[in-house]
């Protein structure tokens, strides 16, 4: 293990250990409370504006002296509309009721009684791309939970990920009378930092990844071996079937509304374009994407259909375009070739539409609608940690505060919960 391991390893180590101190008090804040320091979140953004929109200047100076690509530099950006976007969004956030604590199931034989109860995961951890406005959503997403959090971001983000953790998160929770221990954020830039937050069961049992799919994976496979549960969000990219009987005007609109941004992982990456269309249509397609300053990439391609265009920062201002024979072929190449993220289709004929949709097997499925609405806030109005697109039982789709429980079954007298109505805990 090198110096830098080891001290990225003890810095993870202390932030850890900071948050667990801290799960016990807000396992059991009142509901009150943890709305109280939502909204102390959106007034300290205000106040904190300043100092974080200098800091965020910092950052932007430094990734434009080391040349990061434009989509990196557009998530890196903070301005007034943006922080402000963010305050709106923890005041929704904060008004959204609590997940009940506990709920009947059945009665058993005995006279007993079986009861799920919602708990907190303890400490959860989040590695995440270098884009500020996720180190509020994620801490904004375990306070409303009940869990503490040790947060990670790209080096790009740091100066501005501090100003966030040290002006608004922290102040928030204290006057809210929670721990400001309870949101950690790691200091040191570097790889090793991310590496070592999956390599601590004990500590952090459940790790939240997400940012450009090769280093997600490997930290995934990291966590794996360690015994560390992650919910990974790697890959992305958006696919849109124009079936022969959508209107042209429909389809224009839907290329447009999934283009607005580049860098995310739910823009438009792989366009299908019914047969019958083909001829007709391609040129017209390919004169908007130029329009939109969009390259085509055409048959025959030499990459994957489903190569993830927001992920190569050379060439991220790419849509693949390529033929399908129908609606079912459509979702088997949208199943078969991406990652699964999101797929929708322009069609007028509903019963082309139920085929498409009834064939995706991915995590959101979209007709007339842009996969861009694969989003926590825009489908669920909350924020969200990620999108999970695991094919496997578990959250799926946009993560938020409801996913951040753990199940538990109670087995008490059946007296009991007739006399309190609930769990006497």
């Amino acid at each position: 293990m090198t110096a830098e391991d080891t001290a990225a390893a003890q810095a993870v180590r202390t932030a850890a250990r900071a948050a667990r101190a801290t799960v016990t008090g807000l396992a059991a804040a009142q509901d009150d409370v943890i709305a109280a320091a939502l909204a102390a979140m959106a007034d300290a953004l205000a106040k904190a504006a300043p100092a974080v929109l200098a800091a965020n200047e910092q950052d932007m100076r430094a990734a434009a002296a080391a040349g990061l690509p434009d989509g990196v530099r557009d998530r890196l950006w903070l301005d007034d509309q943006r922080l402000k976007a963010i305050a709106a969004q923890l005041e929704i956030l904060a008004g959204v009721p609590a997940e009940p604590a506990s709920r009947k199931l059945r009665d058993l034989p005995g006279g007993l009684v079986l009861t799920e109860r919602r708990r907190p995961v303890g400490v959860i951890a989040a590695n995440f791309e270098a884009r500020p406005n996720v180190v509020v959503d994620v801490a904004s997403q375990l306070i409303k939970s009940r869990n503490a959090g040790v947060l990670r971001t790209g080096s790009a983000a740091l100066r501005s990920a501090i100003a966030l953790a040290d002006e608004v998160i922290a102040p928030a929770l204290a006057t809210a009378g929670l721990d400001p221990a309870a949101i950690q954020l790691i200091r040191i830039p570097g790889q090793a930092a991310a590496y070592a937050l999956v390599r601590e069961p004990k500590l952090m049992p459940l790790v939240i990844l997400r940012g450009s799919g090769a280093s997600t994976r490997a930290l995934a496979a990291e966590g794996a071996a360690h015994g560390v549960r992650t919910l990974a969000h790697a890959d992305g990219g958006g696919v849109l079937y124009v079936h022969s009987s959508a209107q042209r005007s429909v389809a224009s609109a839907l290329i447009t509304a999934s283009l607005d941004r580049l860098g995310v992982c739910n823009r438009l990456n792989l366009l299908l374009l019914d047969s019958q269309l083909w001829d007709g249509w391609l040129p017209d397609i390919t004169a908007q994407l130029a329009a939109l300053g969009i390259a085509a990439s055409l048959p025959p391609h030499d990459h994957p259909l489903g190569y993830e265009w927001a992920l190569d920062p050379e060439r991220e201002a790419t849509v693949t375009i390529a033929p399908a024979g129908s609606p079912a072929e459509a979702a088997a190449i949208a199943n078969d070739e991406t990652s699964g993220l999101a797929a929708g289709i322009a069609a007028d004929d509903a019963g082309a539409a139920a085929e498409f949709l009834g064939g995706y097997a991915g995590t959101g499925a979209f007709w007339n609608a842009t996969t861009r609405l694969l989003d926590g806030f825009k489908l669920l109005g909350v924020p969200e940690t990620g999108i999970n697109i695991d094919a496997v039982p578990g959250p799926r789709g946009p993560v938020t505060f409801r996913d951040l429980s753990l199940r538990q079954f109670v087995v008490t007298p059946a007296l009991t919960v007739q006399r309190t109505g609930d769990l006497p805990f």
